[in-house]
């Protein structure tokens, strides 16, 4: 069964690589104890092989030997687990001298015969371990002898078990700390985690404001504390904008139907004369036209604001879409005795249509905001990567404070003026919207009392129109 709990799994792992670190250490003590009282018993023995043959050098045939062993026997008093042997070469491997219960082993003559010294392991009738080394050597008369040296391993064995009883019974205890320590740790380290789970509780749609805390945070997790913190502020500041869409659209629609049921509700109040029923359906007209513009408008943004809207692009010149917008304006212009001015020229990739709306929509405003005989300037200039269309306008100017709000839907510089000049609040978001699409930007540039221009940047056209 898999294990779901991240916490489980990483402790499981944490415990499982700890245990077999703990049992390889154990072996690998074992092992390294095991080689080392070996070569100290061998060194022992080596130790004790040089003794011997100092004290058999010393003017000492095999007749004495045999019978002045008390020099032989200081080398090994003491050494209860030490066994030595000297047997005569010449005399068909006759014992000269013996002590030591391993001595005389049956299973010891087999392993005698062969080279001048020799190294050897054997397990005598007791099942003991016995480590021998055995070595020619002339005497001063002659006489070859070989020494036989016997050491029992049973005290090491004794050691060796005892270390690995007290390994056993001390490794369950040992992983059964790794265990917890590492559940600790773990529970520990994924702290962050279950901040991050708190806060992301306490996010509803009702309620966009909790962040994570990216102070404490280790390096792996703050960069997701970030973007998950950024993704709740786009949250947010996108619930925050379709609430307050939400609001003006109601606000919006909210004046031309009362207008229309207001006018309806008075007229049907009484019999009036065909003259004033056809005055009230002309203003009702009027206001169904302002909620049609408001709805068309709503449409068409929704249209560019998803790229997978079928637009047609295509190389265009945007002089002579100015000078197209401009002669579409020159009735509204001349009312008011606004003259329109068109100059440069440049081309860009586009929608055709679109790049219109996006030019008249600026025009209508600039149109609208300019006082009587104005000049309105539509001006196209190239730079090394973009090429511009603005608009600029006389005027009263905009507040620098308005300035960075006026793209948004339904914004107003002037809370107190309503539509009865036709406007929907949407012409300026949808010019942004367009230029979004077309991967350009727009600018505007203010000062009260002063011209106000707007700008559309659009990505220039290698080659010319």
């Amino acid at each position: 069964m898999r294990l779901r709990s991240l916490s489980m799994r990483l402790g499981l792992s944490v415990s499982m690589m700890g245990a077999a670190l703990v049992v390889l250490l154990a072996a690998l003590a074992y092992f390294a104890l095991t080689r080392e009282l070996d070569n100290l018993a061998e060194e022992s023995l080596e130790d004790k092989l040089k003794q011997i043959q100092h004290t058999l050098s010393a003017d000492m045939d095999s007749f004495e030997i045999s019978g002045r062993p008390h020099a032989l026997l200081d080398t090994v008093v003491g050494h209860d687990n030490l066994h030595l042997t000297i047997l005569d070469e010449d005399a068909d491997s006759q014992v000269l001298f013996s002590v030591g219960k391993n001595s005389l082993d049956p299973a010891l003559k087999n392993l005698l015969k062969g080279a001048e010294t020799k190294l050897f392991r054997w397990s005598n009738s007791e099942g003991h371990n016995i480590l021998t080394a055995s070595r020619l050597m002339s005497l001063q008369d002659g006489d070859q002898v070989r020494i036989v040296l016997s050491i029992d391993r049973m005290d090491d064995e004794v050691l060796l078990s005892a270390y690995l009883r007290s390994t056993l019974a001390t490794v369950p205890f040992l992983l059964a700390l790794i265990g917890i320590g590492a559940w600790w740790i773990v529970r520990r380290g994924l702290s962050p985690l279950r901040h991050i789970r708190h806060v992301a509780s306490l996010v509803s749609t009702q309620d966009l404001s909790p962040r994570i805390s990216v102070d404490k945070l280790p390096e792996e997790l703050s960069e997701l504390a970030h973007g998950i913190n950024f993704m709740l502020h786009r949250l947010d500041s996108g619930v925050q904008q379709l609430s307050q869409f939400s609001d003006d659209l109601a606000h919006e629609l909210r004046s031309p139907i009362t207008n229309l049921m207001g006018k309806a509700q008075v007229t049907l109040s009484r019999d009036r004369p065909p003259e004033e029923y056809k005055a009230v359906l002309e203003s009702c007209t009027e206001e169904l036209e302002r909620v049609t513009r408001i709805v068309s408008d709503m449409l068409f943004l929704a249209q560019v604001s998803h790229p997978t809207s079928l637009i047609t692009f295509e190389k265009i010149s945007l002089g002579d879409e100015a000078i197209r917008v401009a002669d579409l304006f020159a009735l509204t212009a001349e009312e008011k005795k606004i003259e329109l001015k068109v100059s440069g020229n440049g081309g860009t990739y586009g929608d055709r249509l679109m790049i219109q709306r996006a030019i008249s929509n600026l025009l209508s405003n600039a149109i609208r905001h300019s006082p009587i005989g104005a000049i309105i300037s539509i001006q196209i200039q190239k730079s090394a990567e973009t090429i511009s269309i603005s608009v600029e306008n006389p005027g009263i100017g905009i507040p620098s404070q308005h300035l960075p709000y006026l793209f948004e839907r339904f914004y107003r510089v002037d809370k107190s003026r309503s539509r009865a000049e036709g406007g929907t609040g949407l012409g300026l978001a949808i010019v942004r919207s367009i230029m979004s699409l077309h991967q350009g930007t727009v600018e505007v540039s203010s000062t009260p009392g002063g011209p106000t221009t707007f700008r559309l940047n659009f990505p220039k056209v290698d080659s010319p129109l």
